[in-house]
Protein backbone atom coordinates (compact mmCIF):
# COMPACT_ATOMS: atom_id res chain seq x y z
CA UNK A 1 0.00 0.00 0.00
CA UNK A 2 1.30 3.17 -1.31
CA UNK A 3 0.13 5.86 1.99
CA UNK A 4 -1.60 8.68 1.66
CA UNK A 5 1.30 10.93 1.89
CA UNK A 6 3.88 9.17 -0.54
CA UNK A 7 1.09 9.80 -2.73
CA UNK A 8 1.30 13.51 -2.17
CA UNK A 9 5.27 13.54 -2.40
CA UNK A 10 4.80 11.85 -5.81
CA UNK A 11 2.57 13.98 -6.98
CA UNK A 12 4.68 17.00 -6.08
CA UNK A 13 7.77 15.61 -7.67
CA UNK A 14 6.07 14.92 -10.64
CA UNK A 15 4.77 18.25 -10.76
CA UNK A 16 7.90 19.97 -10.21
CA UNK A 17 10.00 17.97 -12.93
CA UNK A 18 7.37 18.25 -15.15
CA UNK A 19 7.49 21.89 -15.05
CA UNK A 20 11.52 21.80 -14.67
CA UNK A 21 11.20 20.40 -18.41
CA UNK A 22 9.17 23.49 -19.31
CA UNK A 23 10.59 26.23 -17.78
CA UNK A 24 15.07 24.95 -17.22
CA UNK A 25 15.68 28.08 -15.06
CA UNK A 26 12.96 26.64 -12.76
CA UNK A 27 15.70 23.85 -12.16
CA UNK A 28 18.67 25.76 -11.51
CA UNK A 29 16.65 27.69 -9.08
CA UNK A 30 15.69 24.53 -6.81
CA UNK A 31 19.53 23.54 -7.16
CA UNK A 32 20.32 27.55 -5.68
CA UNK A 33 17.73 26.43 -3.24
CA UNK A 34 18.95 23.27 -2.10
CA UNK A 35 22.39 24.74 -1.38
CA UNK A 36 21.41 27.61 0.25
CA UNK A 37 19.37 25.10 2.49
CA UNK A 38 22.14 22.79 3.04
CA UNK A 39 24.56 25.44 3.81
CA UNK A 40 22.19 27.07 6.56
CA UNK A 41 21.49 23.80 8.14
CA UNK A 42 24.97 23.24 8.30
CA UNK A 43 26.07 26.52 9.75
CA UNK A 44 22.85 26.86 12.07
CA UNK A 45 21.85 23.43 12.81
CA UNK A 46 19.79 24.19 15.79
CA UNK A 47 17.42 27.08 14.02
CA UNK A 48 17.08 24.80 10.69
CA UNK A 49 15.59 21.97 12.93
CA UNK A 50 13.27 25.07 14.69
CA UNK A 51 12.38 25.41 11.10
CA UNK A 52 11.08 22.13 10.45
CA UNK A 53 14.20 20.54 8.88
CA UNK A 54 16.31 20.60 6.10
CA UNK A 55 14.47 17.27 5.01
CA UNK A 56 11.02 18.65 4.96
CA UNK A 57 12.16 22.12 3.56
CA UNK A 58 14.48 20.42 0.60
CA UNK A 59 11.17 18.58 -0.63
CA UNK A 60 8.42 21.88 0.30
CA UNK A 61 6.84 23.33 -2.30
CA UNK A 62 3.61 25.89 -2.61
CA UNK A 63 1.83 26.00 -6.03
CA UNK A 64 -0.77 27.70 -7.34
CA UNK A 65 -3.39 27.08 -9.74
CA UNK A 66 -6.24 28.59 -11.71
CA UNK A 67 -9.84 26.68 -12.35
CA UNK A 68 -13.01 27.57 -14.09
CA UNK A 69 -15.67 28.07 -11.69
CA UNK A 70 -17.31 25.77 -8.85
CA UNK A 71 -17.52 22.87 -10.80
CA UNK A 72 -14.01 22.84 -11.02
CA UNK A 73 -12.77 23.77 -7.93
CA UNK A 74 -15.09 20.85 -6.18
CA UNK A 75 -13.35 18.60 -8.58
CA UNK A 76 -10.15 19.81 -7.34
CA UNK A 77 -11.34 18.95 -3.55
CA UNK A 78 -11.77 15.47 -4.32
CA UNK A 79 -8.34 14.92 -6.57
CA UNK A 80 -6.44 17.04 -3.41
CA UNK A 81 -8.31 14.88 -1.18
CA UNK A 82 -6.82 11.48 -2.58
CA UNK A 83 -3.36 13.00 -1.67
CA UNK A 84 -4.25 14.21 1.78
CA UNK A 85 -4.78 18.21 1.41
CA UNK A 86 -7.79 19.30 2.40
CA UNK A 87 -9.33 23.35 1.96
CA UNK A 88 -8.20 25.84 4.07
CA UNK A 89 -8.96 29.25 4.41
CA UNK A 90 -10.78 31.58 2.11
CA UNK A 91 -8.85 34.52 -0.07
CA UNK A 92 -11.72 36.94 -1.92
CA UNK A 93 -9.35 39.31 -3.94
CA UNK A 94 -12.58 40.87 -5.51
CA UNK A 95 -12.51 43.51 -3.05
CA UNK A 96 -8.68 43.49 -2.44
CA UNK A 97 -6.80 46.95 -3.87
CA UNK A 98 -5.87 45.30 -6.83
CA UNK A 99 -9.28 43.49 -7.68
CA UNK A 100 -9.61 40.09 -9.63
CA UNK A 101 -12.62 38.03 -9.93
CA UNK A 102 -10.98 35.05 -8.19
CA UNK A 103 -12.16 33.54 -4.69
CA UNK A 104 -8.94 30.96 -4.06
CA UNK A 105 -8.26 28.72 -0.87
CA UNK A 106 -5.21 26.37 -0.22
CA UNK A 107 -5.18 22.84 -0.22
CA UNK A 108 -2.99 21.13 2.43
CA UNK A 109 -2.40 18.73 4.53
CA UNK A 110 -4.08 19.86 8.01
CA UNK A 111 -2.30 17.56 10.23
CA UNK A 112 0.53 18.50 11.65
CA UNK A 113 2.63 15.16 11.37
CA UNK A 114 1.37 14.82 7.69
CA UNK A 115 3.20 18.71 7.10
CA UNK A 116 6.15 17.24 8.96
CA UNK A 117 5.78 13.78 5.83
CA UNK A 118 5.59 15.98 2.99
CA UNK A 119 3.64 19.67 3.16
CA UNK A 120 2.91 20.39 -0.47
CA UNK A 121 0.30 23.04 -0.72
CA UNK A 122 -1.45 24.10 -3.73
CA UNK A 123 -3.71 27.66 -3.92
CA UNK A 124 -6.64 26.95 -6.00
CA UNK A 125 -8.19 30.13 -7.64
CA UNK A 126 -11.69 29.34 -9.09
CA UNK A 127 -13.09 32.23 -11.31
CA UNK A 128 -16.33 34.35 -10.65
CA UNK A 129 -17.98 34.52 -13.98
CA UNK A 130 -20.97 35.47 -12.82
CA UNK A 131 -19.82 38.82 -10.71
CA UNK A 132 -20.88 42.23 -12.83
CA UNK A 133 -17.97 44.14 -11.65
CA UNK A 134 -15.77 42.19 -13.78
CA UNK A 135 -18.23 40.20 -16.65
CA UNK A 136 -21.02 41.87 -18.87
CA UNK A 137 -23.99 38.66 -19.74
CA UNK A 138 -22.36 38.18 -23.16
CA UNK A 139 -18.82 38.11 -22.12
CA UNK A 140 -19.93 35.66 -18.93
CA UNK A 141 -21.85 33.12 -21.19
CA UNK A 142 -19.44 33.10 -23.53
CA UNK A 143 -16.64 32.16 -21.35
CA UNK A 144 -18.96 29.70 -19.00
CA UNK A 145 -19.70 27.92 -22.65
CA UNK A 146 -15.99 27.35 -23.36
CA UNK A 147 -15.21 26.61 -19.62
CA UNK A 148 -18.16 23.53 -19.58
CA UNK A 149 -16.54 22.19 -22.87
CA UNK A 150 -13.41 21.23 -21.58
CA UNK A 151 -12.68 18.62 -19.18
CA UNK A 152 -10.34 19.41 -16.50
CA UNK A 153 -10.19 15.86 -14.15
CA UNK A 154 -10.99 12.72 -16.03
CA UNK A 155 -13.86 10.48 -14.72
CA UNK A 156 -11.29 7.95 -13.45
CA UNK A 157 -8.77 10.20 -11.68
CA UNK A 158 -11.36 11.25 -9.61
CA UNK A 159 -12.77 7.93 -9.12
CA UNK A 160 -8.76 6.92 -8.03
CA UNK A 161 -8.74 10.07 -5.59
CA UNK A 162 -11.88 9.05 -3.92
CA UNK A 163 -10.59 5.61 -3.79
CA UNK A 164 -7.25 6.91 -2.04
CA UNK A 165 -9.51 9.11 0.22
CA UNK A 166 -11.31 5.91 1.61
CA UNK A 167 -8.22 3.94 1.61
CA UNK A 168 -5.89 5.93 3.50
CA UNK A 169 -3.90 4.94 0.25
CA UNK A 170 -3.42 3.02 -2.71
CA UNK A 171 -1.79 -0.35 -3.83
CA UNK A 172 1.65 0.15 -6.16
CA UNK A 173 -0.03 0.02 -9.65
CA UNK A 174 -3.12 2.05 -8.91
CA UNK A 175 -0.87 4.28 -7.01
CA UNK A 176 1.59 4.80 -10.47
CA UNK A 177 -1.55 5.39 -12.62
CA UNK A 178 -3.60 7.93 -10.47
CA UNK A 179 -0.48 9.95 -10.13
CA UNK A 180 0.33 9.92 -13.80
CA UNK A 181 -3.53 10.88 -14.64
CA UNK A 182 -3.16 13.72 -12.16
CA UNK A 183 0.17 14.94 -13.41
CA UNK A 184 -1.48 14.57 -17.25
CA UNK A 185 -4.57 17.17 -15.97
CA UNK A 186 -1.97 20.01 -14.86
CA UNK A 187 -0.45 19.52 -18.85
CA UNK A 188 -2.90 22.23 -20.50
CA UNK A 189 -2.39 23.14 -24.52
CA UNK A 190 -3.96 26.08 -25.70
CA UNK A 191 -6.98 26.68 -27.85
CA UNK A 192 -7.60 27.86 -31.01
CA UNK A 193 -8.61 30.72 -29.53
CA UNK A 194 -10.19 34.50 -31.25
CA UNK A 195 -7.72 36.88 -30.77
CA UNK A 196 -10.65 39.98 -30.04
CA UNK A 197 -11.82 37.66 -27.53
CA UNK A 198 -9.10 37.05 -25.59
CA UNK A 199 -8.08 40.29 -25.60
CA UNK A 200 -11.35 41.58 -23.79
CA UNK A 201 -10.66 38.73 -21.09
CA UNK A 202 -7.10 40.31 -20.97
CA UNK A 203 -8.93 43.84 -19.83
CA UNK A 204 -11.51 41.89 -17.26
CA UNK A 205 -8.64 40.34 -15.47
CA UNK A 206 -5.50 38.45 -17.12
CA UNK A 207 -6.65 34.77 -15.40
CA UNK A 208 -9.74 35.13 -17.41
CA UNK A 209 -7.62 35.48 -20.49
CA UNK A 210 -5.23 32.44 -19.28
CA UNK A 211 -8.24 30.02 -18.47
CA UNK A 212 -10.17 31.16 -21.86
CA UNK A 213 -7.13 29.81 -23.88
CA UNK A 214 -6.25 26.77 -22.02
CA UNK A 215 -8.00 23.34 -21.65
CA UNK A 216 -6.18 22.37 -18.60
CA UNK A 217 -5.00 23.58 -15.27
CA UNK A 218 -1.66 25.52 -15.85
CA UNK A 219 0.50 25.58 -12.83
CA UNK A 220 0.99 29.13 -12.60
CA UNK A 221 4.42 28.62 -10.42
CA UNK A 222 5.67 26.22 -8.07
CA UNK A 223 7.88 27.85 -5.22
CA UNK A 224 10.34 26.02 -3.47
CA UNK A 225 11.04 27.17 0.32
CA UNK A 226 14.51 28.31 1.83
CA UNK A 227 15.68 29.21 4.82
CA UNK A 228 17.84 32.23 4.31
CA UNK A 229 15.26 33.93 1.35
CA UNK A 230 17.73 37.22 1.23
CA UNK A 231 20.84 34.63 0.56
CA UNK A 232 18.95 32.58 -2.19
CA UNK A 233 18.62 35.99 -3.86
CA UNK A 234 22.41 36.85 -3.77
CA UNK A 235 23.05 33.33 -5.17
CA UNK A 236 20.84 33.30 -7.92
CA UNK A 237 22.25 36.20 -9.30
CA UNK A 238 25.03 34.47 -10.03
CA UNK A 239 22.99 31.64 -12.32
CA UNK A 240 21.35 34.26 -14.18
CA UNK A 241 18.77 34.92 -11.79
CA UNK A 242 17.17 38.11 -12.11
CA UNK A 243 15.36 39.46 -9.29
CA UNK A 244 12.07 41.43 -10.08
CA UNK A 245 10.30 42.06 -6.95
CA UNK A 246 12.35 42.46 -3.41
CA UNK A 247 12.05 40.79 -0.31
CA UNK A 248 10.17 41.96 2.46
CA UNK A 249 12.99 42.10 4.30
CA UNK A 250 12.26 42.01 8.71
CA UNK A 251 14.25 44.60 10.73
CA UNK A 252 17.30 43.37 11.82
CA UNK A 253 17.18 40.83 14.63
CA UNK A 254 13.21 40.38 14.12
CA UNK A 255 11.52 37.05 14.19
CA UNK A 256 10.41 35.97 10.56
CA UNK A 257 6.61 35.78 10.34
CA UNK A 258 4.14 34.75 7.87
CA UNK A 259 5.50 34.10 4.43
CA UNK A 260 8.02 36.29 2.42
CA UNK A 261 8.44 35.68 -0.77
CA UNK A 262 10.47 36.95 -4.02
CA UNK A 263 10.11 36.73 -7.96
CA UNK A 264 12.71 36.12 -10.76
CA UNK A 265 12.24 36.98 -14.25
CA UNK A 266 12.81 33.93 -16.34
CA UNK A 267 11.75 33.12 -19.67
CA UNK A 268 9.25 30.62 -20.53
CA UNK A 269 7.62 30.89 -17.25
CA UNK A 270 3.82 31.75 -16.85
CA UNK A 271 4.23 35.63 -16.88
CA UNK A 272 7.32 35.76 -17.49
CA UNK A 273 8.21 34.67 -13.33
CA UNK A 274 9.68 31.88 -10.88
CA UNK A 275 8.95 32.17 -7.57
CA UNK A 276 10.38 31.49 -4.23
CA UNK A 277 9.64 32.05 -1.01
CA UNK A 278 10.78 31.74 3.11
CA UNK A 279 8.49 30.56 6.08
CA UNK A 280 8.11 32.70 9.74
CA UNK A 281 5.81 32.30 12.69
CA UNK A 282 2.19 32.17 12.57
CA UNK A 283 0.46 35.08 13.82
CA UNK A 284 -2.65 35.37 15.70
CA UNK A 285 -5.29 37.22 14.61
CA UNK A 286 -3.94 39.92 16.76
CA UNK A 287 -0.73 39.65 15.44
CA UNK A 288 -2.01 39.33 11.77
CA UNK A 289 -3.33 43.12 12.75
CA UNK A 290 -1.07 44.49 14.39
CA UNK A 291 1.79 43.17 11.73
CA UNK A 292 -0.20 44.72 9.35
CA UNK A 293 -1.41 47.95 10.66
CA UNK A 294 2.97 48.52 10.68
CA UNK A 295 6.17 46.83 11.40
CA UNK A 296 7.85 49.97 13.78
CA UNK A 297 5.05 48.53 16.71
CA UNK A 298 5.19 44.91 16.17
CA UNK A 299 7.39 43.21 18.79
CA UNK A 300 11.09 42.46 18.47
CA UNK A 301 11.16 39.09 20.09
CA UNK A 302 9.65 35.94 20.11
CA UNK A 303 8.90 35.89 23.64
CA UNK A 304 6.97 39.08 23.36
CA UNK A 305 5.26 37.84 20.51
CA UNK A 306 4.01 34.80 23.16
CA UNK A 307 3.61 36.82 26.04
CA UNK A 308 1.28 39.09 24.28
CA UNK A 309 -0.44 36.22 22.43
CA UNK A 310 0.13 37.39 19.20
CA UNK A 311 1.78 34.41 17.64
CA UNK A 312 1.28 30.40 17.97
CA UNK A 313 3.83 28.29 19.86
CA UNK A 314 3.89 24.63 21.07
CA UNK A 315 5.23 23.82 24.15
CA UNK A 316 7.44 21.19 25.51
CA UNK A 317 9.33 20.25 28.69
CA UNK A 318 13.03 19.10 28.17
CA UNK A 319 15.64 18.77 30.84
CA UNK A 320 16.37 22.70 31.09
CA UNK A 321 12.72 23.40 31.66
CA UNK A 322 9.87 24.47 29.22
CA UNK A 323 10.68 25.33 25.88
CA UNK A 324 8.31 27.05 23.57
CA UNK A 325 8.96 26.44 19.88
CA UNK A 326 6.90 29.03 16.91
CA UNK A 327 4.33 27.09 14.78
CA UNK A 328 5.75 27.63 11.54
CA UNK A 329 3.12 29.52 8.98
CA UNK A 330 1.87 26.83 6.26
CA UNK A 331 -0.61 29.02 4.17
CA UNK A 332 -0.28 31.79 1.93
CA UNK A 333 0.09 35.52 2.21
CA UNK A 334 -2.21 37.37 3.52
CA UNK A 335 -4.93 39.22 1.72
CA UNK A 336 -4.84 42.65 2.05
CA UNK A 337 -8.42 42.81 3.00
CA UNK A 338 -10.42 40.18 5.49
CA UNK A 339 -11.58 37.74 3.37
CA UNK A 340 -11.48 34.58 6.60
CA UNK A 341 -13.91 33.35 8.57
CA UNK A 342 -17.02 35.23 6.92
CA UNK A 343 -16.78 33.65 3.83
CA UNK A 344 -15.82 30.04 4.85
CA UNK A 345 -19.64 28.63 4.89
CA UNK A 346 -20.16 30.17 1.28
CA UNK A 347 -17.09 28.32 0.35
CA UNK A 348 -17.80 24.93 2.32
CA UNK A 349 -21.42 25.09 0.34
CA UNK A 350 -19.39 25.65 -2.84
CA UNK A 351 -17.27 22.97 -2.62
CA UNK A 352 -19.61 20.76 -0.48
CA UNK A 353 -17.01 19.77 2.37
CA UNK A 354 -16.24 21.89 5.27
CA UNK A 355 -13.31 24.64 4.80
CA UNK A 356 -10.93 24.63 7.77
CA UNK A 357 -9.95 27.99 9.30
CA UNK A 358 -6.13 28.39 9.60
CA UNK A 359 -6.25 30.16 12.53
CA UNK A 360 -8.95 27.47 14.53
CA UNK A 361 -5.31 25.02 12.86
CA UNK A 362 -2.98 26.45 13.98
CA UNK A 363 -4.57 27.22 17.67
CA UNK A 364 -5.41 23.72 18.63
CA UNK A 365 -1.70 22.48 17.70
CA UNK A 366 -1.01 25.17 20.58
CA UNK A 367 -3.56 23.55 22.66
CA UNK A 368 -2.99 20.06 22.33
CA UNK A 369 0.77 20.49 22.77
CA UNK A 370 -0.08 22.80 26.24
CA UNK A 371 -2.64 19.81 27.07
CA UNK A 372 0.54 17.20 26.75
CA UNK A 373 2.86 19.84 28.50
CA UNK A 374 0.48 20.01 31.60
CA UNK A 375 -0.48 15.87 31.82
Amino acid sequence: MVETWELRARFARTLGAAYGRTVPAYVTLVEVADEVNADFAARKPAEAERRGGLARITVERHGAIHLGGPTELRQAAILFSGFGMHPVGCYDRRDAPEPAPVVSTVFRPVDPIELTRNPFGMLASMLTTADRRFFDSDLQHRLENVLAARTVFPTELLHLAALATEEGGLTAPTAERFVALAATAFAPSDTAADRSWLSALERVAPVAADLGRRTGVRVVHLAPRVFDLDELCRRSARHGLRTIDGTDRPRAGDPDVLVRRVSFGAAGTPGGVLVAESRGIALTPAGRALYAGGKDEFPQTEAELETGGLAYFTHRHTGDGHVAEPILYEDFPPMPVDSGPDHLPWLSETLGRAVHDPFTLYRQQQDHSRERTAS
